[in-house]
């Protein structure tokens, strides 16, 4: 136990110099005309390799996982869904629907009334201001 404890100490103490040993293979640009290089290169090979890379991300690792999902879900889900959906949802609509039938058909024929009454009044109001137009 004792050997254990001195070796992660060791290696804690260790592991974190070994980052600073490595040499620096980014340097910052010295000018601006170096900035503009870089970023001009830096637009060049995105120019060129982004959409296929892009496509390739698209085809070989979003759409697997979505495809896997919505297998998943139609497989586990959707039957559950759908099962619950015809014997407690579509019941209770249904016999709802039944109830309120003769009410809705009622406030049909009501707003039907109305309506007829307003484009007896539209129209005749309409003619009118076209007679106005006309004799002025």
């Amino acid at each position: 136990m004792r050997q254990t404890i001195i070796i992660l100490l060791l290696l804690g103490f260790l592991l974190p110099n070994f980052a600073f040993a490595q040499e620096d293979l980014i340097t910052a640009p010295e000018s601006f005309e170096e900035v503009k290089e870089l970023g001009e290169r830096a637009l060049e090979v995105g120019e060129k390799e982004l959409p296929g890379t892009l496509e390739r991300i698209w085809q070989e690792e979003v759409l697997p996982v979505w495809q896997k999902m919505y297998d998943w879900f139609k497989d586990n889900l959707w039957t559950k869904i759908e099962n619950w959906y015809t014997t407690t949802v579509k019941p209770r609509a249904e016999e709802e629907i039944e109830k309120r039938k003769p009410e809705v058909e009622k406030e049909l024929e009501k707003e039907k009334e109305e309506m007829k009454a307003e484009g007896k009044e539209i129209g005749k109001s309409l003619w009118e201001k076209f007679k106005e137009i006309i004799i002025k």
